[in-house]
């Protein structure tokens, strides 16, 4: 991988790429440190302190962690690249419900231009709704339950302030959005996963530290060392996993097109073990944050249920929240390979070009095998998000952690993925670049 990304320095336009692409990045840092009009910084940093050391980062960790931690130091950059998320999910989701969306995803690039355009309309609405919500959460105290000043976060009650506060945040968003797709036309790699990739990243040396500043043996380095060396394990683990893939080879058969002869040719279709990526896991957490959230606004006279709520759901260490949680990403892996694979489509695209895979016949015995396929490889890749997800909760445990954990399941997963596709699209212009034939 450094030597990829030396011999990128070497090459003048994919250098200029990596500088545009850095540039960008630093500004979305230091966006993120920039705090709201309004918003009293002295005591968003005493609540964020007492957080810290309480080790618990309130409803909102991850939230928090997409944003870099801009989101409990009520940066403008507080929201991050979240909304976003939220929409290209409830698009992807709305694109197998609507027939409309649907024809549009098959017309090709214009089709994609159009349902991108939906996004970002989503986007602002959404930022729009969230900068509400975290701005009369940060005024009413529950963005920080347990700090003495949480009620002096935001110290006017003007509606001038709040309008101006939810302006500044959605302005950010948009601008954040447009960041992401500068990267993505002119930088290297996708802007919105550089984007969470940096936030995500930007909490690692900080948390490392907090966990050797809590340790007690050998003045905290033994517990340092040994969440280290359990984090380079998860990478190697989470590298092999997102690499395996379960290749279905597929012949094309010969065709004769006036005096010319077509395919004739051998391919594969790849399946990657985890097909679902992270967004199992993500549908998961903010699901099981629902509870929890009625729970704070409803307050201490919402009966029975609230108490129990607050019991099992709250602390995240219970059992009864670790078997719902991991029940919920097996469930949602298999819920969204269903809708974003499939076999169908996949075996008349086969069909249509004259393919086929050796030894069953094409039409209806194509899309149960690749549907029996499917269903083989999706178990064990929902088993492994469960159980690389459950790893804060243990450390949690064991080491008494902070909910952040540094090498939590969600971190690990997005930092390796966007650091592979990176890589691999950087070796990919290499080669075009730097093509080397037979003959030298």
């Amino acid at each position: 991988m450094l030597t990829a990304f030396a011999r990128a320095f070497r090459t003048p336009d994919l250098r200029k790429k990596l500088l545009f692409t850095l540039g960008i990045v630093v500004l979305f840092r230091f966006g993120q440190h920039i705090p709201v009009p309004g918003v009293s910084f002295q005591n968003v940093q005493e609540c964020v302190d007492q957080a810290a050391a309480g080790g618990n980062s309130g409803l909102f960790g991850l939230v928090n962690m997409f944003s870099g931690g801009a989101l409990l130091q009520l940066t403008i950059f507080a929201l991050g690249i979240m909304p976003y998320i939220t929409a290209s999910i409830i698009l992807q989701l709305l694109v197998v419900v609507i027939p409309r969306l649907e024809a549009l995803k098959k017309e090709g690039q214009s089709g994609q231009a159009k349902i991108t355009q939906y996004t970002r309309y989503l986007t602002m609405a959404l930022a729009v709704l969230q900068a509400t919500g975290l701005v009369a959460t940060a005024r009413s105290g529950s963005l920080f339950p347990n700090c003495t000043v949480a009620g002096e976060i935001i110290p006017s009650d003007s509606i001038f302030t709040t309008l101006l506060m939810v302006i500044v945040l959605t302005s950010a968003t948009a601008l954040i959005m447009w960041m992401g797709e500068l990267i993505t036309d002119r930088g290297i790699g996708n802007g919105m996963s550089m984007l969470m990739f940096t936030s995500i990243a930007a909490g690692f040396p900080s948390a490392l530290w907090q966990i050797k500043l809590s340790g007690s043996l050998a003045d905290g380095w033994i517990e340092f060392g040994v969440v280290v060396a359990c984090g380079l394990a998860m990478v190697g683990l989470v590298v092999f996993v997102e690499l395996a893939q379960r290749r279905i080879p597929v012949q094309y058969a010969k065709r004769m097109i006036g005096r010319r002869s077509y395919g004739g040719t051998s391919t594969y279709i790849p399946l990657k073990v985890n097909q679902a990526g992270v967004i199992p896991v993500i549908f998961a957490s903010s699901l099981l944050y629902i509870p929890q959230l009625l729970v704070q606004f409803a307050g201490t006279d919402a009966g029975g249920w609230s108490t129990w709520v607050q019991r099992y759901f709250t602390g995240g260490d219970h059992p009864y929240y670790i078997i719902t949680y991991f029940l919920l990403i097996v469930f949602f892996a298999f819920f969204y390979v269903a809708i974003t694979f499939n076999p169908e489509d996949v075996a008349e695209n086969m069909k249509k070009y004259g393919g086929f895979i050796p030894g069953i016949r094409a039409g209806r015995p194509t899309v149960e095998y690749l549907s029996y396929v499917l269903n083989r490889i999706t178990w064990p890749g929902s088993l492994y998000l469960g159980l690389i997800a459950l790893v804060p909760t243990v450390a949690l445990v064991m080491f008494n952690a902070q909910q952040d954990f540094p090498f939590g399941g969600t971190s690990i997963l997005i930092i390796v993925g966007v650091g592979l596709e990176t890589v691999r699209q950087i070796e990919s212009q290499l080669h075009q670049r730097n093509y080397e034939g037979f003959l030298r």
